[in-house]
């Protein structure tokens, strides 16, 4: 019976032995490591699981980055493929403004490069390289492609930009000027006021059109406009409420676009100035004839140093916001 106690412990304490000898063998150590796919670190499980599809985000990037990505991201040759959709894109953008199916933001390409500080071609990888500044800039993807997003941008800015005080002027505010300075010498006397800060800005913008060559503006001997002279005359100025909602009755078709409800042609601060084409006409075609005049180009690159911004979308309307904003 002893002898079979013996021979029992030994047969327990071998096995024993056994199973200790097998878990020394299983268990990590001196050296060896377990590989990923039999026990992930924290950090490994934590990320995401690679796979071929990839978010809508990334893939658009990809396609806006430079094709040439070994070239200097601040040259010219970085943007090429940048520069190739903008090419596109200028006439083809769909976009909405006032309720209306835009196309292209080829209109505005004058202040688009104003905005961007560059003289390069709308195609050009150097306009490309000048918008993906701006880009970043104004917390953009810097990508170079004047997209929906970035043209919204810039609408936002040009809007932002024009004149706040809406309030209406008291009759003292008000100057009648003389009927020389109108694209039409006729309009009636009560047309013919403009709001004084306003005139003054006016006719000192006007010298300086008229002492720049390139324009070949023609001018009389006390420093205004030629009687022949059609261009930088005022088309329309100050227009009352009442006024305002009599041609609103003569076109009530117009919409909100054609003729404001809330017009800051009551201020007697805008101005309708002409620049070409049909004087107030915002179909397309007439548009991209005023944008493309020396005069219209001219007040783009010089207007707010008078203290006028532009309206975008009526290259014929400059709203006066004050010296101090100018500068």
């Amino acid at each position: 019976m002893q002898n079979y106690r013996t021979h029992l412990f030994v047969f327990f304490a071998a096995a024993g032995a056994l199973a200790a000898f097998a878990l020394f063998v299983a268990k990590p150590g001196y050296g060896q490591s377990p590989t990923p796919l039999q026990q992930p670190s924290q950090e490994t499980s934590a990320r995401p699981t690679e796979t071929s599809v990839q978010p809508t985000a990334l893939v658009r990037e990809r396609r806006a980055e430079p094709v040439n990505a070994s070239a200097s991201p601040a040259s010219p040759a970085a943007f090429a493929e940048a520069a190739s959709r903008n090419s596109a894109l200028r006439y083809d953008l769909t976009w909405a403004f006032g309720g209306k199916q835009q196309r292209g933001w080829h209109l505005y390409t004058p202040l688009i490069s104003r905005m961007l500080e560059t003289d390069g071609d709308e195609v050009s990888g150097d306009f490309a390289s000048a918008l993906a500044r701006w880009q970043k800039t104004s917390g953009l993807r810097a990508s170079g492609v004047l997209d929906d997003e970035t043209l919204y941008q810039m609408v936002a800015a040009w809007q932002g930009a024009r004149l706040k005080d809406k309030s209406y002027p008291t009759p003292d505010r008000l100057l009648l000027a003389p009927s020389s300075d109108f694209y039409d010498p006729a309009r009636p006397e009560h047309l013919r006021q403009v709001e004084r800060e306003t005139y003054a800005a006016y006719k000192r913008m006007v010298a300086a059109a008229l002492s720049d060559p390139s324009l070949g503006l023609k001018g009389t001997a006390g420093g205004g406009l030629a009687p022949e002279e059609k261009y930088l005359k005022i088309v329309s100025s100050f227009r009352s409420r009442e006024y305002q909602e009599h041609l609103r009755r003569q076109s009530p078709h117009s919409g909100r676009a054609g003729l404001a409800v809330n017009s800051p042609h009551f201020t007697g601060r805008a101005l309708d100035i002409y620049v070409g084409g049909e004087p107030v006409e915002t179909k397309d075609s007439n548009r991209a004839i005023q944008v493309q005049t020396r005069v219209y180009k001219w007040l783009v690159r010089n207007a707010d140093r008078f203290g006028f911004r532009p309206y975008y979308y009526e290259p014929w309307h400059w709203e006066y916001v004050g010296a101090p904003a100018a500068r």
